[in-house]
């Protein structure tokens, strides 16, 4: 049961993160946005901030409402492993020793440390930058929508969804071609570390072997970056020193750096592709009306971010005793932002359920985040999504589900919002 920080009434019908709810949450956020949008949840011992104000104002006061959440983190990743056999835990166990430790960097520090970090690799997502790559993204894209397209393939995701970022954010790290199979099936394995789905035993060893070897590619790529330099993110992290600090990265900040680019570079663009592939299938009117008209192309990217916020909420560590909204918090505890809350919250945005591309300001979602831990990644992320949809409506019309296969959900998750499968139909234009 959970109730509200700060208010008598409980509202024990909302199991925030039970498994039903984080697949459909919405009918939920709304229940917590106008009854309590500060919301304690006893067995995650977390606060839940649903409403868009509040969750922007905790979000620029960044004294108050600390990144340091590796706690939380930790404790997850705790439940999984004590879930799991008892031989299992002890497999887990020996393979973590193999494990380069992962110390904080870019998205649980906060300032300074925090652009300490970020500085380093903030100037391959510039504008200047990304306007420079659209010729590359745009080839891969036209030539993945082409092999999805003649290979018939009826799950999006699959067939598009998750090989298009893989090769885009593969490219800007610098994986080698020969590395690629392994790399694409041990970034997508650290992604779904944040999913909720029960592995079989097997599996939860399969992962955490393909994260040592992962580390070990990476840490061999590092070196080799050292003795001759690229144009790639991992050249940059090889050879770039610390503000301050006479020294480069250490092999754990390197991969922790890497490892946050894996999730953000691919897991969420996947997810917004798929999403706004459903979003086109239960919408056929958006089909033609977005189809040439590139102004609506990116309002719809921007509705698709809000509607399904590929990162549904981050924890952040309350440093004082405080208030939000009217409702007191004592230093030492956690809330947790929900960023998928507050962008249908309609004290911010008009008929705030339905897909509108003549929004205006919808680029005032918060799927990105906001404030000095705005994603690094969200210039190419909205690079890929707004040449991806023109790419797929070019070749494809009377897009729409397959009836004869279940209806599309999305993986619970704590964090993410995934959608694992999207079977399609559609006629070739």
């Amino acid at each position: 049961m959970s109730e509200a920080t700060g208010n008598t009434g409980v509202l024990g019908d909302v199991g925030l993160f039970d498994i039903p709810t984080l697949i459909r949450p919405y009918e939920a956020y709304k229940k917590l946005r106008d009854e309590a949008p500060v919301y304690h949840v006893p067995e995650l011992d977390i606060n839940v901030v649903t409403r868009y104000d509040l969750v922007r104002e905790a979000i620029r006061d960044t004294e108050t409402f600390s990144s340091q959440y590796d706690g939380f983190l930790q404790a997850s990743q705790r439940m999984a492993f004590e879930a799991a056999p008892a031989d299992v835990q002890q497999e887990l166990l020996r393979i973590n020793q193999e494990m380069i430790v992962i110390p904080p960097t870019m998205l649980t520090l906060d300032e300074p440390e925090h652009t300490k970090y970020r500085s380093l690799v903030s100037k391959l997502f510039t504008g200047s930058q990304i306007k420079k790559m659209e010729p590359q993204v745009s080839a891969i894209i036209e030539e993945e929508a082409d092999r999805f397209v003649n290979q018939g393939n009826p799950d999006f995701m699959e067939g598009f969804a998750f090989p298009v970022p893989l090769r885009i954010i593969s490219d800007r790290l610098g994986i080698p071609d020969e590395d690629r199979p392994f790399f694409y099936d041990a970034a997508t394995a650290a992604a779904a570390g944040l999913r909720l789905s029960p592995l079989p035993p097997e599996e939860m060893v399969r992962r955490a072997r393909l994260g040592v070897d992962l580390q070990k590619l990476l840490v061999r790529l590092i070196e080799a970056r050292r003795v001759e330099p690229l144009d790639d993110m991992i050249t940059i992290l090889a050879n770039s020193k610390l503000q301050d600090e006479d020294r480069y990265l250490t092999h754990g900040e390197a991969l922790s750096i890497l490892n946050q680019f894996l999730v953000a570079g691919h897991e969420t663009t996947t997810s917004t592709f798929g999403w706004g592939m459903l979003l086109l299938c239960r919408n056929p009117h958006l089909q033609e009306e977005i189809r040439s008209d590139s102004k609506l192309i990116r309002t719809f990217v921007e509705e698709t971010l809000r509607l399904e916020a590929p990162v549904q909420g981050l924890p952040r560590l309350v440093t004082r005793d405080t208030e939000l909204g009217g409702f007191p918090l004592k230093a030492g505890q956690m809330i947790m932002l929900r960023y998928g809350a507050a962008n249908r919250d309609e004290r911010q945005f008009e008929n705030p359920d339905a897909v509108d591309v003549h929004r205006e300001k919808a680029g005032m979602q918060l799927a990105f985040g906001s404030g000095v831990h705005h994603c690094i990644g969200a210039p190419l992320a909205r690079q890929e999504l707004n040449l991806g949809f023109p790419a797929l409506l070019a070749r494809m019309a009377d897009i729409r589900l397959d009836s004869d296969r279940p209806e599309p959900e999305a993986e619970p998750s704590f964090i993410l919002r995934n959608l694992p499968h999207l079977h399609i139909k559609y006629r070739r234009r």
